[in-house]
């Protein structure tokens, strides 16, 4: 019995199938659940084991515990609002024109007195910090040059290996040579858009989608089509074919695993899908997998680059969003555009950061990248359903909210009655920073959505905000 699994995950276990009897209802909401020794009893697990069960359960807000009683179902996420609809298809390729809102958006929230709903990263405390201190202080004695040096512009060679076994996660199998380092996704994303366009073509990107990334459209002046995205499985594929038949698309830009700002995750089959449409068309397609690795399944899911067999899909990634942010180490496996990318990077940056590359390679070496990847899983899961059951109890009851199965944030839409950008304003009155849907979109709109980091451990300050945002929210109707 309890000798046949490892005991840090038999608690787990048992309270994965409780939670699986909660979601199909065989356990609703008030019902009283065993004592922990008749848990004990039942599962033939120690007294301990039950208890971590029911902590971790209640730490995701599904139970409580009632003094003198025991512990009760406390909520079910099928009692979730509706999902977000679905935008409309578009009517005509258009120039970005939205940096003005983004800038005023993220203008000064770097107060800690802000609550960040607004900032898509993982808190600090979420982070190895003292164990990447230790890689950074090996990285310098190990270097016969106190990683003062530029490092080789495709990056750090012992990283590139790291980034190459990685891949074996995904389905990739990429070689050492095949990365390109970068200063964070958001190059690698730039690097690959010069690399396949050029001023005044159209891009085909998701409908609602990160914000960065119409900024770098801006900055090299392409047009966007934006294709409506279902908040579960990603791009319409229906529309981006009329789309590819309406307009001269150039290439596609697309996050298909936990998109920003939905969450949504396109399953493995229509990546496969989409990759052999555009492979037909001879279409580039960008990837962003920044949040690949935030999964809250037993699983990884695939990557686009995973069906890439023409060379045709420029994979981009970091490690800004799962380790370090302010390292600022990204990579792109950019296929049959190797050559231009590393051209493009030569005369732009030459040299990404060379204590960070070999800090991190140092890092992902010793095998803490993925110990601390099932730590940090395993709390964004849990604060990504306390969130949920916040917003269900503390907004309007017509709000409706996506439902992630990974990365860091939840995409909510209100009554239209309600602008999320003067809710922003008013907001930011009350010490609260989120990220109105307007900046989600070339032309400003999702008026009444906004999104919302989890990335924030769970705690009375954050269910002080989200109770305010509610209030605010109301004074809207």
């Amino acid at each position: 019995m309890e000798t046949l699994t490892r005991p840090d995950h038999l608690y787990l276990e048992v309270a994965d199938r409780i939670e699986r009897l909660i979601e199909q209802k065989s356990l609703k909401v008030g019902d009283k659940l065993l004592s922990v020794r008749a848990l004990s009893k039942e599962q033939g697990i120690s007294l301990s084991t039950a208890f971590q069960a029911y902590y971790h359960l209640e730490s995701k807000g599904l139970i409580e515990a009632r003094p003198q009683s025991g512990y009760y179902v406390k909520f079910t996420p099928l009692n979730f609002p509706q999902l977000p609809n679905c935008c409309e298809p578009p009517e005509d390729a258009v120039p970005v024109s939205v940096d003005e809102m983004i800038n005023s958006v993220y203008h000064d929230l770097s107060s800690d007195k802000l609550i960040h709903f607004s900032m898509g990263v993982p808190a600090i405390d979420l982070l190895p910090t003292a164990k990447l201190s230790k890689s950074v202080a090996q990285a310098l004695r190990d270097s016969k040059t106190s990683c003062i040096n530029y490092e080789h512009i495709q990056g750090n060679p012992a990283l590139r290996r790291q980034i190459a076994r990685q891949a074996f996660n995904w389905g990739g199998t990429p070689a050492e040579d095949d990365i390109v380092v970068t200063a964070g996704c958001v190059e690698a994303l730039s690097l690959c858009m010069k690399a396949v366009t050029k001023p005044g073509d159209t891009v085909a990107i998701e409908s609602p989608t990160y914000y960065a990334i119409f900024q770098a459209m801006e900055s090299h002046g392409l047009k966007v089509v934006e294709i409506p995205t279902d908040p579960v499985d990603g791009i319409n594929l229906h529309e981006l074919e009329e789309a590819i038949a309406r307009f001269d698309i150039k290439a596609c830009l697309f996050v298909s695993n936990f998109n920003n700002p939905l969450g949504s995750c396109m399953p493995d089959d229509k990546k496969k899908k989409l990759v052999e449409m555009l492979a037909k068309k001879e279409i580039p397609l960008i990837e962003d997998d920044i949040y690949g690795e935030m999964y809250f399944g037993k699983t990884r899911p695939k990557t686009c680059k995973s069906f890439d067999k023409k060379g045709l899909v420029l994979h981009c990634s970091s490690f800004s969003k799962s380790l370090a942010p302010g390292y600022r180490v990204g990579w792109t496996i950019p296929g049959k555009f190797k050559e231009q990318v590393i051209r493009l990077k030569r005369m732009h940056t030459v040299s990404t950061n060379t204590l960070a590359q070999a800090a991190i390679a140092h890092f992902l070496a010793n095998g803490r990248y993925e110990l601390h990847l099932r730590h940090l899983r395993k709390a964004l899961h849990t604060q990504s359903l306390r969130y949920m059951q916040a917003v269900s109890e503390y907004l309007p009851e017509d709000t409706r909210i996506t439902r992630p199965q990974g990365g860091f944030t939840l995409w909510i839409e209100l009554n239209p009655k309600v602008n999320a950008y003067k809710l922003h304003k008013r907001a930011l009155k009350h010490n609260i920073g989120i990220a109105p849907g307007q900046i989600f979109s070339s032309q400003a709109r999702f008026e009444n959505c906004f999104r919302l980091s989890f990335g924030e451990p769970w705690s009375n300050r954050i269910e002080d905000g989200i109770k305010t945002l509610g209030k605010l929210i109301r004074e809207q109707y």
